[in-house]
């Protein structure tokens, strides 16, 4: 872990945004005019996906993806002008929230404005061509960190997007070297000491993969000494297979507290039920009571949570990268009160100071979880009920009426066990 982290990140909430796909423009001024509703949800941290020009060569779809990115250091006229850019960032921080950006280190288009100036600094393929080693990203050439002056180049336009922005989320940062990103977060941290550092960390099985081939391709726990946050890609699966019925929910929960004791005290993961690679929440947990309880359990969950823009709406399509495809924001299905109140449940001290456990409740299709206070008596208990049975559940705190935090509901603790019904329920233990 990046020894400087704060474990307070564990209490924020990010919102990423697609500015192509948030509205019918697809611009800046656009989700401006959003930022009270954004505000409202509960968010923290506003992470913009890719904001930049995109090549022309080899473009996947109609307008092309964001990651196939033709210049780091200016901004997709599609959506507006680098001062409407910094006029929405200036209206972001206006609301207390604070703004990551996108970085995309790993490659770039094949018709960049590096490629066509700096072509030393790729990747060759035997034939001496550009070209990229994972196979399946046609429309983008790799970079080569073999070479000195590129890290340069790159460090200095972190430096003149740290002086605009508060935050990276760093693109399959795992595939660049760990040399060049200490020595990244140490030059940006002169700019803006405060600098939030995501990493998009990769499955187990791309990393397994890729260094087969013999590419770099970072470990979280190796990631996590220059980043502040990664994915949770290290036990995602696990949560797909549970789903899939290819897999057990104790599994799933002994992989989260596996968490605990592989990584640095200071760990920090973004979890999430979706992002703009996977399915949206509600296509992959259609039913109403078992998405709820999936939605209480990502924020009472140990680290930062991630929404995707439209999943409190509970959007069912993942929006297409290189298409238009707006999002559906029309409150038809909307869950922002449920999100407001979690966000209340994830700002308490506990969820970012403690120990956490969870257990499985296998016959009911139950996950049982505790925060319990570093050096305190104080515990934060959620239970989750994933399937809809009806059981009694052990509690493991002191009978007594307690309210849930999730719907302002009394909830009674008997013979230290409690009725599990389809609603969640978190309840915070106060220490004598």
């Amino acid at each position: 872990m990046a020894y400087c982290t704060k474990t307070d990140l564990r209490n924020q909430v990010i919102y990423s945004i697609y500015v192509r796909n948030y509205s019918e423009e697809g611009t800046f001024l656009e989700v401006e005019k959003d930022l009270d509703r954004i505000k409202g949800l509960g968010v923290d941290i506003i992470w913009f996906l890719p904001i930049y020009p995109i090549g022309q060569e080899k473009r996947k779809g109609i307008l092309g993806s964001p990651y196939a990115i033709a210049d780091y250091r200016k901004v997709n006229p599609e959506l507006g002008t680098m001062d409407d850019f910094k006029h929405l960032v200036e209206g972001i921080r206006t609301r207390g929230m604070r703004v990551m950006l996108d970085i995309v280190y790993n490659h770039t288009s094949p018709d960049s404005w590096l490629a066509k100036n700096h072509p030393e600094y790729f990747y060759k393929t035997p034939e001496g061509e550009m070209g990229n080693r994972v196979g399946d990203w046609g429309d983008i050439v790799d970079l080569d960190y073999g070479n000195k002056e590129l890290w340069d180049y790159q460090i200095d336009t972190l430096k003149m997007w740290a002086g605009i922005v508060d935050g990276f989320r760093c693109d399959v940062a795992p595939l660049v070297s760990l040399a060049f990103w200490l020595k990244a977060r140490e030059e940006v941290a002169r700019v803006n000491p405060e600098c939030i550092w995501l990493s998009e960390s990769v499955e187990p099985e791309f990393i397994v993969d890729m260094r087969a081939k013999g590419m770099t391709n970072l470990s979280d726990s190796e990631i996590f000494q220059a980043f502040d946050m990664c994915y949770d890609y290290d036990i995602f699966k696990y949560f797909r297979q549970y789903l899939n019925g290819e897999g057990t929910l104790g599994r799933y929960v002994e992989a989260v507290n596996m968490q605990e004791y592989i990584y640095p005290a200071n760990y920090v993961k973004m979890r999430y039920l979706e992002n703009h690679d996977q399915d949206r929440a509600k296509e992959i947990i259609p039913k109403e009571s078992a998405l709820r309880n999936w939605t209480a359990f990502l924020y009472f969950q140990k680290g930062a949570t991630l929404l995707y823009a439209g999943q409190e709406n509970q959007n069912e399509t993942r929006p297409d990268l290189f298409n238009k495809d707006v999002i559906n924001l029309d409150g038809s299905r909307d869950i922002s009160d449920m999100l407001r109140q979690l966000y209340q449940i994830k700002k308490l001290p506990v969820v970012a100071k403690s120990s956490y456990r969870l257990s499985a409740d296998e016959g009911l299709g139950a996950a049982i979880g505790e925060h319990k206070e570093i050096q305190g008596k104080g515990r934060l208990l959620g239970i989750f009920s994933f399937e809809g049975k009806c059981g009694q559940v052990e509690a493991g705190i002191q009978d007594g009426t307690y309210t849930n935090m999730v719907n302002g509901k009394e909830i009674r603790i008997e013979d230290g066990k409690i009725d599990l019904k389809m609603c969640p329920v978190i309840i915070k233990e106060n220490g004598e």
